[in-house]
């Protein structure tokens, strides 16, 4: 396997979750944020794979391409309620009809969580993160797995969404306050911060 691969890394998220208390009422979240099309689903679903977690995808919490403060608001709730030992629920952002489902998506309580996606590790949660995790590539290498993932008709709305997406970093400070800070090409060995 190479250096930083989903698997590598997953291992040395959960070695850093792992060492530390729970955090959300005898579970552990982990939150795995960072610029879209740089590897955070790759890398959710290896974390979620050795700990049989339920994961919450930031992209079902957005409201459509500018909807940063939906995931905010849905993220928030799903965490109060696990906080209590209460199952948490979100209504999932249906893209292709440009609005919230009607029916909620439960999240239930258990000793792991991942969230995915851009603006999962909001400062509004930050007392319940365990570990947060910071998945980079350059901008041209994530366009082109997005534009390949969604189709090159959305360039525009890609276009517009990346510049967005690091007013919400710099303004939530997420690569700052990072555990962890991964290579989405795998080429480096994860950084761990103390």
């Amino acid at each position: 396997m190479a250096t930083g691969s989903p698997p590598d890394v997953a291992d040395v998220v959960l070695a850093l979750a792992s060492s530390r208390p729970p955090t959300l009422n005898g579970g552990r979240l982990v939150c795995i944020d960072g610029p879209a099309g740089s590897g955070k689903s790759t890398l959710a679903a290896a974390v979620a794979d050795r700990t049989g977690a339920q994961v919450v995808n930031t992209d079902e919490l957005m409201e459509g391409w500018g909807g940063f403060d939906t995931v905010t608001s849905q993220l928030a709730g799903i965490v109060r309620a696990l906080a209590h030992g209460r199952p948490g629920e979100y209504h999932q952002y249906l893209w292709g009809q440009g609005r919230f489902d009607d029916a909620t998506t439960s999240v239930a309580p258990g000793p792991w969580l991942v969230v995915e996606g851009v603006g999962s590790g909001d400062p509004v949660i930050a007392a319940h993160i365990t570990c947060l995790v910071w998945v980079e590539v350059d901008d041209e290498l994530r366009l082109s797995r997005g534009l390949e993932r969604d189709g090159v008709e959305n360039e525009p709305e890609w276009r517009e969404f990346m510049p967005a997406e690091r007013r919400i970093f710099a303004r939530d400070r997420t690569f700052e306050r990072a555990d962890v800070v991964v290579d989405g090409t795998g080429a480096r060995a994860p950084a761990v911060r103390p």
